[in-house]
């Protein structure tokens, strides 16, 4: 039998954000035209009758002819229907495996989940069982995303990160079960990527809380990444959170320090200058006003909330 591998090349690929009221008039616009599509084509949406006295082989293969047709809501049907008649059969595990498959591309993230759950309880010791381990990752990452996620490019990093932590729990999970997977070399990729989302995701909320004026908040987000998130990209950014906050809140030996490892580890972040030194509207010298905002009395060109996004070219 053919075990079936995830389509999506990367579920957590990096992408450049795109403004919010372009992404909802296009999800609109997009979600508009589904059903439109949908409801011409409901009728070839029903899975065709199957007679009481179909063989299970004969099930199987129509399974099959839906799966490489991409049609992945029939296949969940026909897949469903073989092992509602043939629990016993000689394809009933290798249907219950190919199930996650198509809730999965089907999105229906959570049946791809509880699929996965049913395989692995059912059958623990499986020699197929680490795919359903792999699945059931892909399938907890994707949860929060739609069809239109696939078209759209949005900043993972910008939406809810509970997903992402499940699934890197369950990618951990595999590859401490079974390091020796076909998939454990991928389960271990996606982590890496995990990883580096949610430590952006820190870097995120830290920007929120310098534009909110909560310093202390944003501090201390800076300072988890860089005790948290060591070898990811958001470390450095980390350390200018961490620079930029201590300024503000008046602790200039703190700030220094944060000064100091940013430019022994990182000294062409965009924070400091040729010199070295932590450039920004707020520096250790104290606020730097352009003469555009000293000539207007503060009315033009206000210093603006410092912000780290630095992230490596892709």
């Amino acid at each position: 039998m053919v075990k079936y591998a995830a389509t999506k090349a990367d579920a957590v690929e990096f992408t450049t954000a795109v403004p919010p009221q372009l992404v909802k008039l296009l999800k609109t616009t997009l979600t508009l035209l589904l059903i439109l599509l949908l409801g011409a084509c409901s009728g070839n949406d029903e899975l065709p009758d199957i007679g009481a006295d179909t063989g299970e082989q004969q099930i199987y293969q129509e399974a099959q002819k839906y799966l490489r047709g991409g049609n992945f809501d029939l296949a969940v049907k026909s897949l469903q229907l073989l092992e509602s008649r043939y629990p016993f059969g000689r394809y009933a595990e290798q249907a219950q495996l190919e199930l996650i498959y198509a809730h999965y591309n089907a999105f229906e993230h959570e049946a791809a989940v509880e699929a996965a759950d049913r395989f692995i309880r059912l059958h623990p010791q499986h020699p197929n069982v680490d795919y359903a381990y792999y699945m059931k990752g892909l399938a907890a990452y994707t949860g929060n995303e739609d069809i239109f996620n696939r078209f759209l490019p949005t900043d993972p990093t910008q939406r809810d990160t509970s997903h992402a932590k499940e699934a890197f729990a369950e990618f951990g999970q595999l590859l401490s079960r079974y390091p020796d997977s076909p998939y454990a070399a991928d389960a271990k990729a996606r982590m890496v990527s995990l990883r580096n989302l949610l430590a952006r995701h820190e870097i995120n909320v830290a920007n929120y809380y310098l534009r909110r004026g909560a310093y202390l908040a944003a501090t201390n987000r800076g300072r988890y990444v860089v005790e948290n998130f060591q070898r990811t990209p958001a470390v450095a950014d980390g350390l200018a959170v961490m620079a930029q906050g201590y300024i503000l809140l008046g602790m200039n030996d703190l700030a220094r320090d944060a000064i100091d490892v940013l430019a022994t580890n990182f000294p062409d972040h965009p924070s400091l200058d040729k010199n070295g030194e932590f450039s920004s509207d707020y520096t250790l010298d104290g606020l730097q006003r352009s003469w555009v905002n000293k000539l207007s009395f503060g009315l033009f060109d206000p210093p603006q909330p410092p912000q780290f996004n630095t992230r490596p070219e892709v």
